[in-house]
């Protein structure tokens, strides 16, 4: 299937309601957000544990090799996963990409913890999900 193609002598008013009505805009729009929002909501978190305590997905491993400062290597994770995911809605194109290949880290970290290996699957999902957004943020991308 291909893109629609919409370079026209319209309006940029008419081409931006064609852009916003094609299926494909629509998809890369709604990964965009969910891939900046996600990133954003789970980095501030390493700070504030609400939604989980983040320290208990570091093996005890890294954690050895982070000198014990398991958490502040947690937080320093929360710097790096807002900005991805600011990086994520000002430039996509790069940024999609970083933000797949620290969901693959994250999954190799995750390998490495017996009993999180259904949360390591669903990461891969959206290093999937990131991946598309990166495919699609070269057709879309401002």
């Amino acid at each position: 299937m291909q893109a629609i193609n919409i370079k026209s002598n319209a309006s940029p008013v008419a081409e931006a309601g064609v852009k916003a009505a094609c299926a494909g805009y629509q998809a890369y729009r709604i990964l965009q957000v969910g891939f900046t929002v996600a990133p954003i909501v789970a980095g501030l978190d390493k700070f504030f544990h609400l939604l989980a305590n983040w320290d208990q997905y570091l093996p005890s491993a890294v954690s050895r090799m982070a000198g014990g400062h398991g958490h502040s290597l947690m937080c320093l994770v929360g710097v790096i996963e807002v900005v991805a995911g600011l990086g994520v809605w000002f430039k996509p194109r790069i940024f999609a990409y970083v933000v797949a290949a620290w969901l693959f880290l994250i999954i190799a970290n995750l390998l490495m913890i017996p009993g999180y290996y259904d949360v390591a699957l669903r990461d891969l999902g959206l290093a999937l999900g990131a991946l598309s957004l990166g495919r699609l943020s070269q057709e879309y991308a401002d």
